[in-house]
Protein backbone atom coordinates (compact mmCIF):
# COMPACT_ATOMS: atom_id res chain seq x y z
CA UNK A 1 0.00 0.00 0.00
CA UNK A 2 0.61 3.67 -0.99
CA UNK A 3 2.57 5.84 2.04
CA UNK A 4 0.69 9.11 2.20
CA UNK A 5 1.91 12.26 3.88
CA UNK A 6 -0.59 14.06 6.49
CA UNK A 7 -1.03 16.09 9.56
CA UNK A 8 -2.89 15.79 12.47
CA UNK A 9 -4.61 18.45 14.98
CA UNK A 10 -5.19 16.57 18.79
CA UNK A 11 -7.36 19.23 20.76
CA UNK A 12 -6.77 17.94 24.85
CA UNK A 13 -10.15 19.38 26.90
CA UNK A 14 -9.70 16.65 29.17
CA UNK A 15 -6.44 16.45 31.09
CA UNK A 16 -7.28 12.92 32.93
CA UNK A 17 -6.64 11.46 29.06
CA UNK A 18 -3.06 12.40 28.49
CA UNK A 19 -1.62 9.16 29.83
CA UNK A 20 -3.82 7.10 27.51
CA UNK A 21 -3.13 9.42 24.51
CA UNK A 22 0.78 9.52 24.99
CA UNK A 23 0.47 5.71 25.07
CA UNK A 24 -0.99 5.82 21.50
CA UNK A 25 1.32 8.27 20.23
CA UNK A 26 4.13 5.99 21.18
CA UNK A 27 2.65 3.28 19.61
CA UNK A 28 2.26 4.21 16.25
CA UNK A 29 5.72 6.59 17.04
CA UNK A 30 6.99 4.91 13.74
CA UNK A 31 4.64 7.48 11.24
CA UNK A 32 5.15 10.23 13.56
CA UNK A 33 7.96 12.50 11.87
CA UNK A 34 7.44 15.40 13.79
CA UNK A 35 4.99 16.27 16.96
CA UNK A 36 4.98 20.24 18.35
CA UNK A 37 2.62 20.44 22.20
CA UNK A 38 1.20 23.82 23.18
CA UNK A 39 -0.47 24.11 26.18
CA UNK A 40 -3.23 27.10 26.49
CA UNK A 41 -3.11 27.31 29.91
CA UNK A 42 -5.61 30.27 29.80
CA UNK A 43 -8.20 27.98 28.07
CA UNK A 44 -7.53 25.06 29.81
CA UNK A 45 -6.83 23.27 26.42
CA UNK A 46 -3.95 21.81 24.69
CA UNK A 47 -3.36 21.58 21.18
CA UNK A 48 -0.69 18.69 19.82
CA UNK A 49 -0.02 18.89 16.35
CA UNK A 50 1.75 16.21 14.18
CA UNK A 51 2.81 15.61 10.69
CA UNK A 52 2.20 12.07 9.91
CA UNK A 53 3.76 9.65 7.13
CA UNK A 54 2.46 6.12 6.29
CA UNK A 55 -0.55 4.20 4.67
CA UNK A 56 -3.99 5.29 5.27
CA UNK A 57 -4.66 1.79 6.95
CA UNK A 58 -2.00 2.70 9.69
CA UNK A 59 -2.99 6.43 10.24
CA UNK A 60 -6.51 5.80 10.51
CA UNK A 61 -5.22 2.88 13.17
CA UNK A 62 -3.90 5.88 14.61
CA UNK A 63 -6.79 8.38 14.71
CA UNK A 64 -9.57 6.01 15.28
CA UNK A 65 -8.39 5.33 19.01
CA UNK A 66 -7.05 8.57 19.59
CA UNK A 67 -10.87 10.42 18.48
CA UNK A 68 -12.02 7.96 20.80
CA UNK A 69 -11.16 9.19 23.82
CA UNK A 70 -13.22 11.41 25.83
CA UNK A 71 -12.12 14.96 25.99
CA UNK A 72 -10.10 14.56 22.95
CA UNK A 73 -10.73 15.85 19.23
CA UNK A 74 -8.54 14.94 16.05
CA UNK A 75 -8.78 16.34 12.80
CA UNK A 76 -6.35 15.22 9.93
CA UNK A 77 -5.45 15.36 6.47
CA UNK A 78 -3.39 13.58 3.56
CA UNK A 79 -1.96 14.51 0.53
CA UNK A 80 -3.32 12.40 -1.92
CA UNK A 81 0.48 10.72 -2.48
CA UNK A 82 3.58 11.28 -2.26
CA UNK A 83 5.80 12.04 -5.15
CA UNK A 84 7.97 8.93 -6.90
CA UNK A 85 11.50 9.00 -5.86
CA UNK A 86 14.07 9.71 -8.62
Amino acid sequence: MEKRIGAALIVVEDRGAVEQLNAIISKHSHIILGRQGLPLSGRSISVISLVLEGTTDEIGAFTGPVGRLPGVTIKSILVPSLPKSS
